[in-house]
């Protein structure tokens, strides 16, 4: 607890429970929250309060450093990160194309032909990379290409062989 009593929180505990309850962005709650319990007369250590939000230790002792330097508001100040930009290929575009994928007359032969129909279907133009990363690991496809059956074949036929050929083999 030696930690714990270096930090002097400036604000109230009223104060720190009516701006906890105004903000609406769960990440600023999570800051607040770590203020207010220690505010409390009897505060949990860094480490209770960091497990208890479901956060890393170092990372609350970030916010209570930063808190200490730089005041409440700059704690109330979250950096957008980096990475986070817009998606090349939209939300409806990666539905369209899930839906496509899961037709069995409609296959793709290669990530390319997906890039093709992307653009000249939806009019979405998409790098190969972010076409190969959606359809890969969020849709979770991979292409494959059905082996030609002749057309003369009768279905019900096929399936009965199939059925009868799976319970009588023994390997």
């Amino acid at each position: 607890m030696a930690g714990v009593s270096a930090i002097a929180i400036k604000e109230s505990l009223e104060e720190l429970g009516t701006r906890l309850r105004a903000v609406e962005q769960p990440i600023l709650k999570e800051r607040l929250q770590v203020l207010y319990w220690l505010k409390q007369a009897h505060a949990p250590s860094v480490s209770q309060i960091a497990i208890a939000i479901g956060r890393h230790r170092g990372t609350v002792q970030k916010w209570l450093a930063l808190y200490r330097a730089q005041g409440l508001e700059a704690l109330l100040v979250v950096k957008p990160t980096p990475g986070g930009g817009n998606r090349v290929i939209p939300m409806w575009a990666e539905v369209a194309l899930a839906k496509r994928l899961q037709e069995p007359s409609n296959g793709f032969s290669s990530y390319g032909k997906v890039q093709q129909w992307l653009l000249e279907s939806l009019g979405v133009e998409a790098e190969y990379h972010a076409v190969y990363q959606m359809t890969r690991y969020r849709l979770k496809a991979k292409l494959k290409v059905a082996r030609p059956q002749n057309i003369k074949q009768n279905r019900v036929q096929r399936e009965a062989f199939k059925q009868t050929s799976q319970t009588t083999s023994t390997y």
